[in-house]
């Protein structure tokens, strides 16, 4: 992968460090700042990518594509990149269900380039053995030598599109929508005014578990935008599958009411946070029925 253009879209968070990975293996890493925050900015700036300047330009010079962003927005980037007639290698790394994944690769195949699946797992690869990037589709292989020397760490699982994001959604299914059941578990003890008891019965039989629920509320809410859309992509997958998705649906429903709390300068408290979810919209205009 020596010198080889790589395009990022975009580098946030995650997208960041998936294009540091891209760098540390011999690829010159672009992006497009047309239409990006300031925190994009200031990112791309530290990590030295150039600016392609725009997304027909990047579509243009770089071979490979790498979108990273909220699942919402895959499929729209995806059509974008398709209306600049990209003809290279295109890597959807988001958090979708399998069949939007394929949906996607049918987009980008359609207009003349190849599409391979990925799916991230772990929290931004700047830390060796944290986060893996899954692969599948039939050029998977040629992907995951873009990221060779990590810390991200690719792993090619598959040659059919869909595979690496079933894997992610099952993943996250766990991780994530645990926290969510969490949230709904301290906001129902709350209102109901048996929180503390339920904090000690939790200390009694998994000592420091209360705690760490009560930390693990509180640390989502700056994520919970991003983690309502995934919710939704894993109530589809599950569906898709043949079993009830009404849980991450809820989950994603629990998430939303916390959106708010994104950008904040300092984690929100106990209260904050429960006081946001039990005062929903939603809630209140159950109630008036």
């Amino acid at each position: 992968m020596q010198n080889r253009r790589l395009g990022i879209l975009h580098p946030g968070q995650m997208g960041s460090s998936v294009a540091a990975s891209a760098q540390n293996s011999g690829c010159e890493v672009y992006w497009v700042s047309e239409g990006r925050s300031a925190q994009t900015r200031a990112r791309a700036e530290r990590l030295g990518l150039r600016d392609a300047g725009s997304l027909a330009r990047l579509c243009e010079i770089c071979p490979v594509l790498v979108s990273v962003c909220p699942p919402h927005a895959s499929q729209e980037v995806a059509a974008n990149v398709a209306g600049c007639a990209f003809q290279g290698l295109y890597l959807d790394a988001n958090a979708v269900s399998p069949r939007r994944a394929t949906e996607i690769g049918g987009i980008i195949t359609t207009a003349g380039a190849t599409f391979v699946d990925g799916g991230i797992i772990g929290p931004p690869a700047w830390e060796p053995d944290t986060t893996w990037l899954y692969l599948s589709g039939e050029e998977a292989r040629t992907a995951a030598a873009c990221f060779a020397e990590g810390p991200l760490q690719a792993v090619v699982i598959g040659e059919e599109p869909g595979q690496a994001s079933a894997l992610k959604m099952c993943y996250a299914a766990w991780t994530k929508g645990s926290t969510a059941l969490l949230c709904a578990i301290l906001a129902t003890a709350g209102e109901l005014g048996v929180w503390e008891e339920l904090r000690r019965q939790w200390a009694r039989d998994w000592p420091g578990f209360d705690e760490q629920a009560v930390q693990r509320v509180r640390r989502v809410t700056a994520k919970a935008w991003r983690f309502s859309g995934e919710m939704d992509e894993i109530s589809a997958t599950f569906r898709e599958a043949g079993l009830p998705g009404d849980f991450h649906a809820a989950a994603a429903t629990l998430y939303r009411q916390l959106a708010s709390f994104k950008d904040a300068p300092t984690l929100p408290s106990l209260t904050e946070v429960l006081s946001a979810l039990v005062q929903a919209p939603d809630r209140d205009a159950e109630s008036r029925e």
